[in-house]
């Protein structure tokens, strides 16, 4: 194995899927947003979605940049987690579970802003129907083994925040939940934070940007270490007890063009 390198990442923000984010967030803008910045792996994790994910991936790959397939899923109990994924069948099969899980209420876009599907290229292919923004009813303490049974790691997202941070909702953070990493705000003052809670030092500790806007997105500040720059290497990373990948081999069997096009109906 080759000797760990040191990659600039930002794994948290969100594209115009996301009726919060600014339309300028497209998978063509977001890619070449990450490579001016000089990051070498980006995630794009929408609200309870992925359906923007492929277009991200292909355009991240003409700038030479990893995209993670992923989402900011949002739990029964109004707390965030990001989800990433090893290959796009994985975290669209698991984006459609989502849905399912989702309250049946129909976005108003007048209201809360459009949830735009693209493609690689920036051309609209659709609009998610469902309004992304509902709490899933899945509770905080199974979101990390659902994750795994698809292959993919889990981490609850700004654990500073009070709002959809799992420290705010819950009080204290549950040991047994079964995350092994864990998200804080960029903008978080990180002595003040884990002097506060030193029992979150166990970790692994990501810092990235959540960002809604192209300014927002990481610059070249936050690394890791991996042996090589690949899905499988982040999400070991994230998950040192290590992965699911029986479920992962099963889903490759599957198209992942054709799950998009279903979802996107």
């Amino acid at each position: 194995m080759s000797s760990p390198r040191r990659f600039y990442y930002d794994l948290h923000i969100h594209s115009c899927l996301s009726p919060c984010a600014d339309p300028d967030m497209t998978p063509c803008n977001i890619a070449g947003m990450a490579f001016l910045k000089g990051l070498d792996v980006i995630a794009v994790t929408d609200h309870n979605s992925c359906l923007n994910c492929a277009a991200a991936m292909e355009a991240g790959a003409r700038y030479g940049i990893l995209v993670l397939p992923g989402m900011e899923l949002c739990t029964q109990e109004n707390i965030h987690v990001i989800c990433l994924f090893e290959t796009l069948t994985a975290a669209l099969l698991c984006s459609a579970k989502v849905r399912s899980l989702l309250p049946p209420v129909p976005n108003r876009p007048d209201i809360f802003g459009s949830q735009v599907i693209m493609d690689s290229r920036d051309t609209v292919k659709g609009h998610e129907e469902i309004f992304l923004l509902g709490a899933a009813d899945l509770r905080f303490d199974r979101v990390a083994q659902l994750i795994k049974s698809f292959g993919g790691a889990a981490f609850p997202a700004h654990l500073d925040r009070q709002a959809f941070g799992a420290l705010g909702v819950l009080g204290v953070f549950p040991p047994d939940a079964g995350y092994s990493a864990l998200e804080v705000s960029s903008s978080c003052d990180r002595n003040l934070f884990f002097s506060k809670h030193a029992e979150l030092q166990r970790y692994r500790v990501l810092y990235n940007s959540d960002a809604h806007r192209l300014g927002e997105i990481s610059e070249r500040e936050n690394t890791f270490a991996l042996p090589e720059l690949s899905p499988r290497a982040v999400l070991e990373y994230l998950t040192p007890a290590g992965l699911d990948s029986a479920r992962v081999s099963m889903q490759e069997r599957s198209d992942p063009l054709q799950i998009q096009e279903e979802q996107g109906r």
